[in-house]
């Protein structure tokens, strides 16, 4: 009978490793529309088609502030393309994207708005959280969310989470959980035509 659990176990760890093969949790989602016109007036598709516009979902607006204190809106940003990260410096699999909003910020900066949105409370404090982007030399836009504002207008449970805003304020691709260089890549394709 133990050899027999063994054996189980055994060929479903091998099926489960094997139909992980390629399978990526918490990818990029797309919002709204199936089609959105970048800020340059090119038209970027999700999934891989082109298709009319079609009704979009505009990106909750809220209230978030910056390292000095000053009160900063989400409107604020409209007219350009917007990747929107929610993290923590305890969460290690923010920690772990952190990198790559980094380098594609220093990229695309001046064409694409970045804004990590710290989850300002509770564990983190804004201390310990300025600490953390001080220490690693982060040259992102970062906004304290100390009213908890941005979290209840999003609904985030997880993080981090990441949406992705086309220029004229609408949600068109979100996903939860840690993403790779190649998947942030793709949401702000989805947001940019470049």
């Amino acid at each position: 009978m133990a050899l027999l659990l063994v054996v189980l176990i055994a060929g479903a760890s091998v099926l489960y490793a094997r139909l992980g093969d390629g399978a990526k949790p918490d990818q990029l989602q797309p919002q709204g529309g199936t089609a959105t016109t970048t800020a340059n007036g090119t038209t970027a598709a999700t999934g891989g088609t082109t298709a009319p516009q079609t009704p979009t979902t505009p990106a909750p607006d809220f209230t978030a502030y910056t390292a000095a204190g000053e009160a900063v809106k989400l409107s604020e940003y409209k007219g350009k393309p917007i990747v929107l990260n929610f993290w923590a410096s305890w969460c290690g699999p923010c920690q772990s994207e952190m990198p790559d909003f980094d380098a594609k910020h220093k990229a695309l900066g001046d064409k694409v708005q970045f804004l990590m949105v710290n989850m300002t409370g509770g564990r983190e404090t804004l201390a310990t959280a300025k600490k953390f982007i001080a220490d690693k030399g982060y040259t992102f836009p970062v906004l304290y969310d100390t009213e908890a504002d941005a979290a209840t207008v999003y609904g985030v449970y997880s993080l981090p989470t990441t949406y992705f805003v086309d220029a004229n304020g609408n949600l068109v691709a979100q996903a939860t959980g840690a993403i790779d260089a190649e998947t942030l890549q793709r949401g702000i394709d989805m947001i940019y035509g470049g």
